[in-house]
């Protein structure tokens, strides 16, 4: 029954009930830090205002991401649901042709990164470092 509401209860929508009711409880442990809901909520919103404001990122823009298993990519996913952005995930063990067919399939026109994932070379901006691929693709390096 649950699954038939509409408009469908999305994972979002989830994160944003237990935020509110529960915004002290712990969400995530990475190593020897543990995140709150509160925690992970602000750094979403502080990313999705950055996307949006710096980025111009808009609602139905893909974005592919290509971040390790950390805590940023949490809030990065978060940030992009907030905004109404598909969210493209790139595995990011993968390069060359691989990588470059992933990026077409998913018709991302941005990717988000950690600088050990593409290079430490390029032109730095409010996000971090970035690059023009080609004129179809822009890749934000973000920071740590």
């Amino acid at each position: 029954r649950r699954f038939s509401r509409r408009p469908a209860v999305t994972l979002l929508d989830v994160f944003q009930l237990h935020a509110r009711r529960r915004p002290h409880w712990p969400l995530l442990r990475f190593q020897d830090e543990i995140y709150t809901y509160e925690d992970v909520d602000r750094r979403s919103n502080r990313a999705a205002w950055a996307l949006s404001r710096c980025l111009g990122l808009q609602s139905g823009r893909t974005v592919a991401v290509f971040l390790p298993n950390e805590p940023s990519y949490l809030w990065t996913w978060l940030a992009l649901a907030k905004l109404g952005c598909p969210m493209a995930c790139l595995n990011c063990n993968v390069r060359g042709r691989a990588l470059r067919h992933a990026l077409e399939a998913a018709q991302a026109t941005l990717v988000l990164a950690s600088p050990g994932e593409w290079g430490t070379t390029g032109r730095s901006g409010a996000l971090g470092t970035w690059w023009v691929v080609d004129t179809k693709v822009t890749v934000i390096l973000t920071s740590p």
